[in-house]
C-alpha cells in the first residue's frame, strides 16, 4: 500500500482481501448477510415442515399415515422408519455443521417419495417431493463448506 492511503482505507482493503471474505464471496456485504438470513429461515421452515407435517403423523401413527403405509405393504415398521428419518433430517437442518448432509439425505428421501407416489399412488401427490427437492438441493449446495470445515477440524483434532 502507498503511504498516501488513509488508515481507514487500509483496514477496508485488507478486510476485503482477507481469506474469510474471499472464501464466501459476499460475506461482508448486506446482500450476503441477507442471503445467509434467508437461507437460515428456509432451513427453519423446512425443518418445521419435516418435523411437524411429515414426521409427526408417522410417529404418532395418524390414521392417514397408517393407511398409506398399509397400502404400500410396508406396515408400521416402514412408517416409523420413514418418520424417524424425516425427524432426524429436520433436526439436522437446524445444526449448521449437519445442514448440508441433512438436506442431501432428505433430498434422497424425496426421490424415493416421488417414485413411490408415481408407482403406488398413481402420482396423486408426486409434485410435493419434487418441489421440496429444490430448496433441499440449494441448502445442500450452499452449506457444503460447513461440512468441509467440520471434516478439517476433526482431522486436525485426531
Amino acid at each position: 500500500m502507498s503511504d498516501t492511503t488513509t488508515p481507514a482505507t487500509r483496514v477496508a482493503s485488507s478486510a476485503a482481501s482477507s481469506p474469510a471474505a474471499s472464501a464466501s464471496g459476499t460475506k461482508g456485504t448486506a446482500r450476503g448477510r441477507g442471503a445467509r438470513i434467508s437461507l437460515r429461515a428456509l432451513q427453519i421452515v423446512l425443518a418445521l415442515f419435516y418435523a411437524f407435517a411429515s414426521a409427526l403423523p408417522k410417529l404418532i401413527a395418524h390414521p392417514s399415515a397408517v393407511e398409506s403405509f398399509d397400502t404400500l405393504g410396508w406396515g408400521s415398521a416402514g412408517m416409523y422408519t420413514i418418520g424417524a428419518l424425516e425427524l432426524a433430517g429436520a433436526i439436522g437442518l437446524l445444526i449448521p455443521a449437519l445442514a448440508s448432509v441433512a438436506a442431501a439425505s432428505l433430498g434422497a428421501l424425496m426421490v424415493g417419495a416421488f417414485i413411490t407416489q408415481i408407482t403406488a399412488f398413481d402420482g396423486e401427490y408426486a409434485a410435493t417431493p419434487l418441489i421440496l427437492i429444490v430448496p433441499l438441493a440449494l441448502i445442500a449446495w450452499v452449506r457444503r463448506q460447513d461440512v468441509t470445515g467440520l471434516t478439517k477440524l476433526v482431522r486436525r483434532e485426531a
